[in-house]
């Protein structure tokens, strides 16, 4: 695991890199406000369900992370919210899905926008793993203000979101639970 944690920092600080030359940054700029600085890697194990039409294996939501790295098994039941339509994401050998989260939607202020998605209750008649790492300073304590970044807004495209903490959009999500945008919240 610690292996692979060290090679997922390395893919996320040059997806970093890539994203912040696509807003027209310094390349290094998201990694200077600190958005590779911590990595939470949580393990998800779905065994076989019996009666897949009665539950959901985990219901809609977002991450409120930056990035987020899923590892994948073979097993498909994640789906993305696109359109109002629900698409299934086939799993590919050897792929790992990379999905936008909360935090960067906040800071690029809706340049990029986070994934929601959810997992369906399992079908297969073996169990379905995945391992996410979420690029987000939320483990430890964090004083920074995030907000939209001073380069990407104008007169003509005004901050959307205060200033917050990480600390506080994890109290808000922990408050509402995971269905629903945990941005709405901090709209201007």
């Amino acid at each position: 695991m610690l292996e692979y944690s060290k090679e997922v920092i390395s893919l996320g600080e040059f997806l970093f890199e890539l994203i912040s030359e696509a807003l027209g940054l310094n390349p290094t700029h998201l990694k200077d406000i600190d958005c590779s600085k911590g990595l939470r890697m949580l393990c998800h194990y779905y065994p076989p369900c019996p009666e897949p039409d009665l539950t959901l294996g985990t219901t809609k939501h977002s991450d409120i992370s930056f990035l987020t790295v899923l590892l994948p098994d073979q097993i498909e039941g994640l789906q993305v919210l696109r359109e109002g339509y629900w698409f299934d994401v086939p799993p590919v050998a050897g792929a790992l899905i990379i999905n936008i989260g909360d935090l960067l939607q906040l800071v690029t202020n809706d340049k990029f926008i986070s994934s929601e998605h959810r997992v369906l209750a399992n079908r297969a008649t073996k169990a379905r793993v995945s391992i996410g790492c979420f690029f987000t300073t939320g483990i430890r304590p964090n004083p920074r203000m995030y907000g939209p970044i001073r380069e990407l807004v104008s007169e003509d495209n005004p901050p959307k979101y205060r200033e917050i903490t990480v600390k506080e959009l994890n109290a808000h999500r922990n408050a509402k639970g995971l269905d629903g945008s945990n941005l709405l919240h901090f709209r201007i």
